[in-house]
């Protein structure tokens, strides 16, 4: 496994509250909850663009075109 890339983070105290509760309520700790997060949605960022894709390839079909390229 890579070694996991540190950095800080600087957010306001109002939201690290929320994260902590939100954290505590799923039993991760505040460092887990973020990254849980920032991971569901970079796949849904990578899902919608893959929808796109797929969209635009079907449409280019559909209209006798070629496929469009990744």
């Amino acid at each position: 496994m890579k070694p996991r890339k540190s950095f800080l983070l600087r957010i306001p105290p109002e939201l690290y509250t929320e994260l902590e509760a939100w954290a505590e309520q799923e039993m991760r700790s505040v460092n887990g909850q973020i990254e849980y997060l920032l991971h569901d949605a970079a796949v849904r960022r990578r899902g919608d663009r893959q929808r796109h894709a797929n969209r635009k390839e079907t449409n280019a079909t559909r209209e006798g075109e070629a496929p469009a390229e990744p």
